[in-house]
């Protein structure tokens, strides 16, 4: 009788989520990697024993069993981490930290093995002298494996090696403490609030979100409080973006906005706050990772022959230069800072007429809050009166008419045909819509995705993201593997029997992680190492989903699918009307502070090294002079939760979303000139996008792929339109 594979194992299909246990974690793991080493060594023998002849090397002999090393850990590994990201437990939080360096040596040990690379090197020459033909796909991946395999410390030996591995596996640990300190410290914070005056200004439904908490906060105080209501309370306020961001806008609390405010910039930063219930917030400190991380990189990067680590992030990148990026971001900061002057006096010129005695002394808790009062003024637009005609299931609907409007496709529900991690998880398959495919293909199914889209505190990771189930290849029988996606949102839960209502800017983070799950599910790339996602520079991997965020502007596809969840009465024309005139409020300050987070990150991974004479802190603080009108205050310790470059993979790198957001409004630029109401032409340039940027993933040079989309090079003019920095 043969043995059944554990389900952590199984590398192929649909996870049994319930099966990927923090125990299977400790007991399989190690099995594989020890597989895996086995394996690796059985390809290297067979490389070195036809690196020997002179009988050319085949694609199949090098590419295809790396890749299919390569997946096995990643399946496996993939569906661990994805777990801690959305289910985090102690006990799986153990279990992935105390596998995690098998894993980061496996890697290393790979990328650093000499015998494949002299194969690389072999590949590569039969390919340039026409030995070996390869397509543009393989030349591309051939290229980036080599680079890559360099970047891992494959020119090493002896010393400089293990000292490279050693700081790789610290460097993931550390990533990995700084992400848990994060959640620790946003889901530690509370504060229980039972008096009407505590909450005077929040809407009904951060109300009965807020006393939901309290009713599930858990213990004695749960138990006491099961009849909370948001009518009368008590109510819990925590620092998850559900229940912060509304609080900030809507609270005349200006004393609980400065507290709550200062909780949520000091997170991890080792400062706490006597009261606020979270007894371990003084031990969870960032300061120490943040700085070993960043002379961990500086000496990685030196190691491989590179000044800092900034270059070796470029190394990757679609940008040519540390120098093209300052660039870009002095370009958008220059047209931004004096918007964004305007835009601070504005809200002076609002809280004065108001009576306000902070008018003359605003501080960064009060910007949300005028920022939504002059908001309501100027456009007569009331963000919490939008909710009701954006039920999650209404928003949906749109969302898949537009994906069908534009690239030709039907997606359906398919819930209960795929193991879930938790009942609010939804499955969808997506196939050729009727009549837009040629020949057989109609109804073909295409690809599915997971749909995870409530904020879990205490169990699930804050923010959004795409992530990779499976990604799109053939089988060795040639039959082929769709590929799936998770998409991971933290908006607020249903109340009640009340749905999800979603505020607009969840809309558009939905349709903004959904531009990237299309990336990754419409590809026709079928050499896994460049479909969907894979093998796309970073800078350019965020083009598809912000360029799905402008729809969230076009009449049709809103006014299609905002209606009232109560009554089914679609969106007034003059909300729509207002929300288009309301779309550049307070741009300059956006696009400010995304300028601020991208030269900060550069400046960091390019200057900063422990004998500079100064903290990051205040590298940070210089840099915030030109690129704030609000300087931070003390408290600020915004880069203890900086995930994005200290525990994701932004480092050198969160300038990416300005720069693909050049490409992404260019892009949608092509459907204004169009015009957004000419359904033909519209049809045919949403085809002409699927069949360039969302099919030929890694296959192409992006600017290649954005110029077959678009027909020539990329401009910022756009963009800068966009974001209302220049008269129109």
């Amino acid at each position: 009788m043969v043995a059944s594979v554990p389900d952590i194992l199984r590398g192929e299909g649909l996870p049994r989520y319930e099966a990927i246990t923090p125990e299977a974690v400790s007991a399989h793991i190690p099995t594989l990697i020890q597989q895996l080493e086995a394996e690796l060594g059985q390809l290297e023998q067979r490389l070195e024993q036809q690196l020997a002849g002179d009988a050319p090397l085949a694609w199949a002999d090098l590419m295809d069993p790396l890749q299919r090393l390569g997946e096995r850990l990643r399946w496996s590994w993939g569906v661990v981490s994805h777990l801690n990201g959305v289910c985090n437990s102690p006990e799986l939080r153990e279990a992935h930290a105390a596998q995690q360096g098998a894993v980061v040596a496996f890697g290393n040990r790979a990328g650093q093995s000499q015998v494949i690379y002299r194969a690389l090197e072999r590949l590569q020459a039969q390919a340039a002298s026409g030995a070996s033909p390869l397509d543009g796909a393989q030349r591309r991946i051939l290229e980036a494996e080599r680079r890559d395999m360099q970047l891992r410390g494959v020119g090493l030996r002896g010393a400089e090696q293990e000292a490279f591995n050693a700081a790789s596996q610290e460097l993931a640990e550390l990533s990995t403490r700084f992400g848990n300190q994060v959640l620790d410290a946003t889901n530690g914070w509370t504060l229980r609030l039972s008096e009407a005056a505590e909450v005077e200004g929040l809407p009904a439904s951060l109300l009965e979100q807020l006393a939901q908490a309290a009713c599930a906060a858990g213990g004695e105080a749960a138990a006491g409080e099961a009849g909370a209501s948001g009518a009368e309370g008590p109510w819990l306020l925590g620092l998850d973006m559900p229940r912060y961001a509304p609080f900030m806008k809507y609270s005349r609390r200006r004393d609980l906005r400065e507290r709550v405010y200062k909780a949520h910039v000091s997170r991890a930063s080792g400062q706490g706050e006597a009261g606020s219930g979270d007894p371990g917030a003084a031990a969870r400190n960032n300061w120490p990772l943040i700085e070993r991380i960043l002379s961990l990189r500086g000496e990685q990067a030196r190691r491989l022959g590179y000044a800092n680590w900034a270059e070796v992030s470029l190394a990757a990148k679609m940008a040519d230069s540390e120098a093209a990026v300052e660039a870009l971001l002095e370009e958008l900061r220059a047209a931004a800072h004096p918007v964004a002057q305007q835009e601070l006096q504005a809200l002076r010129d609002c809280a004065r007429r108001h009576g306000a005695p902070e008018a003359d002394d605003l501080q960064p808790w009060d910007v949300t809050f005028w920022a939504e009062v002059l908001r309501q003024e100027s456009f007569e637009l009331d963000s919490e009166a939008l909710r009701p005609y954006f039920p999650l299931p209404r928003v949906l609907d749109g969302l898949f008419a537009l994906c069908n409007r534009l690239f030709g496709i039907r997606i359906e529900a398919a819930d209960g045909e795929a193991p879930v991690w938790h009942p609010d998880v939804r499955f969808f398959r997506i196939l050729e819509a009727s009549g837009e495919a040629d020949g057989d293909a109609s109804g073909q199914p295409i690809a599915a995705f997971y749909l995870d889209p409530y904020s879990r505190p205490g169990s699930k990771r804050g923010g959004a993201w795409m992530d990779e189930c499976l990604v799109r290849s053939r089988r060795p029988d040639g039959t082929p593997v769709l590929p799936v996606a998770y998409l991971i949102c933290n908006q607020s839960p249903p109340v009640g029997d009340t749905p999800s209502l979603m505020t607009f800017e969840e809309v558009e983070t939905l349709f903004h992680e959904f531009g990237h799950g299309l990336q990754h599910m419409l590809t026709t790339v079928e050499r896994p190492q460049a479909a969907g996602i894979n093998g796309v520079e970073w800078d350019a991997v965020e083009l598809p989903s912000q360029f799905m965020e402008n729809w969230c502007y076009d009449r049709a596809t809103l006014l299609g699918m905002a209606r009232h969840w109560q009554t089914g009465e679609p969106l007034p024309e003059q909300e729509f009307s207002k929300l288009h005139a309301a779309r550049t409020f307070m741009g300059g300050a956006a696009t400010l502070r995304q300028v601020h987070f991208a030269l900060v990150d550069l400046k960091l991974h390019s200057q900063w090294h422990p004998g500079c004479g100064h903290t990051p802190e205040q590298l940070r603080r210089s840099i915030a002079a030109n690129t704030t009108v609000l300087a931070p205050i003390d408290e600020d310790a915004f880069l203890c939760s900086f995930g994005h470059i200290f525990a994701g993979g932004y480092a050198a790198g969160y300038y990416s979303y300005k720069w693909a957001e050049v490409l992404s409004a260019d892009a949608f630029g092509a459907f204004e000139e169009v015009g957004l109401d000419n359904e033909e032409q519209i049809r045919d340039t949403g085809r002409r996008f699927r069949d360039t940027v969302l099919s030929l993933g890694g296959s192409l040079d992006p600017k290649q792929v954005f110029e077959a989309f678009r027909g020539r090079q990329p401009s910022s003019e756009a963009l800068i339109r966009h974001s209302g920095l220049v008269a129109v």
